[in-house]
């Protein structure tokens, strides 16, 4: 069984609008520190297969299967 926590207090509290801030090319615009949420790393859902999604020391952030 897998752990599914809710999604950080940033993102739970915030309006439909703080959600939805898009770029000025129309892609949704999330903050790398408000989806990690303080921690070094998490794991990503997508399509029935786990991701991993790490910041490094340097501040660099890599996505592995």
């Amino acid at each position: 069984m897998r752990d599914t926590l809710s999604p950080p207090s940033s993102l739970s509290g915030a309006t439909t609008a703080e959600k939805k801030v898009m770029s000025s090319s129309g892609l949704l615009r999330i903050n790398s520190e408000t989806l990690l949420a303080g921690q070094k790393e998490i794991i990503i859902e997508h399509a029935g297969d786990e991701y991993r999604l790490r910041k490094t020391r340097q501040g660099k952030l890599i996505l592995t299967k």
